[in-house]
């Protein structure tokens, strides 16, 4: 048999290590070859169910495939996480990540999965703001003057919430940790009952979303006192931050998708590209605009820092607040 001159064989070698970007980047180009699921944890018609919908459409439009939305309830979308978990690596199941899987990790003690190893961060979508509510009944009208009565009223005034470990109840319980304030959490199954009994004063306080809230505010059914997050929202430009008055808090709940950990990265990068693609969109930055939510842009790498530090930040919320969920 010839053997090959020098040249030819290093050809050889260099062709045969360029196989598996070659296959990579066809697979990338290939796919999606099937309709695609996107795994909510939250009942339908919720702002994470709405998040999901808005890009699993988007999706379904640059890619030509359809992206299915699943709603998968229960154990506060511990149920969902733990499907996408244990779902083949291929591309084809997703998860909208959020908030509560940060906070699920430190809450939960007896999880089958880690949700920081287990899941692999794609992108990124939104920040919603919450803002401190209160009844009209409530005779407060600023940050400062809402510590005063409410140290004046050590567990006299009860904070309403969706639920053990939601966004409502952890934001509350930062503030009171950051503050010294003593509010007693009166837990909900889910954000409208809590809101019901707000409009109603049967509980005084409550910090809620503003996608939920702020037709309500508008109307003065409810007094906002402040915002959570760092910076004003341009929904309500004059409303002042938390931390104007609280220096260093801060609060508000984030989306975004995740997957299977071993789901490749050509497929993810491709998925975040497209993503990021859609918060750059002008009519996609409205539709969040109206719920007071901003676009949330960044990388894989970026999207997974912030689930890092978000489970650190808020295990430290629910150490203090000595709540568990098992």
């Amino acid at each position: 048999m010839k053997l090959p001159h020098r040249r030819q064989f290093l050809h050889l070698i260099a062709g045969a290590a360029a196989l598996p970007t070659v296959s990579r980047i066809a697979r990338a180009q290939a796919y999606p070859a099937r309709p695609v699921r996107i795994i909510v944890g939250f009942a339908p018609a919720g702002g994470t169910d709405i998040m999901g919908r808005l890009i699993g459409q988007w999706l379904s439009e640059r890619l030509g495939q359809q992206f299915v939305i699943e709603n998968r309830p229960g154990a506060a979308s511990n149920i969902g996480a733990e499907m996408v978990v244990n779902a083949p690596p291929d591309g084809y199941t997703f998860l909208v990540a959020t908030f509560v899987n940060a906070v699920n990790a430190s809450l939960y003690s007896k999880l089958n999965f880690n949700f920081i190893r287990d899941i692999a961060p794609v992108a990124s979508i939104a920040r919603e703001p919450f803002a401190i509510e209160v009844h009209p009944s409530v005779p407060v009208k600023t940050v400062p003057e809402f510590i005063t009565y409410a140290k004046a009223n050590p567990g006299k005034i009860n904070m309403a919430s969706a639920g053990v470990g939601s966004g409502n109840h952890i934001a509350g319980e930062l503030f009171k940790m950051m503050t010294g304030v003593n509010l007693v959490h009166v837990p909900y199954r889910g954000a409208g009952p809590a809101l019901v009994d707000l409009l109603g004063g049967q509980v005084q306080v409550m910090f809620a979303s503003m996608s939920s809230s702020i037709a309500y505010v508008r109307a003065g059914k409810l007094r906002a006192l402040a915002v959570t997050i760092a910076t004003r929202s341009p929904v309500l430009p004059d409303l002042p931050t938390v931390a104007e008055f609280v220096p260093g808090y801060e609060f508000s709940f984030w989306t975004g998708i995740g997957a299977p950990r071993t789901t490749p990265a050509e497929i993810v990068d491709k998925l975040n590209t497209e993503i990021n693609a859609a918060l750059a969109d002008p009519k996609m930055k409205a539709r969040l605009a109206e719920w007071g939510a901003t676009a949330l842009p960044g990388s894989p790498a970026d999207f997974g820092k912030l689930i890092a530090q978000e489970t650190e930040k808020w295990g430290k919320v629910v150490k203090f607040a000595g709540v568990k969920a098992d």
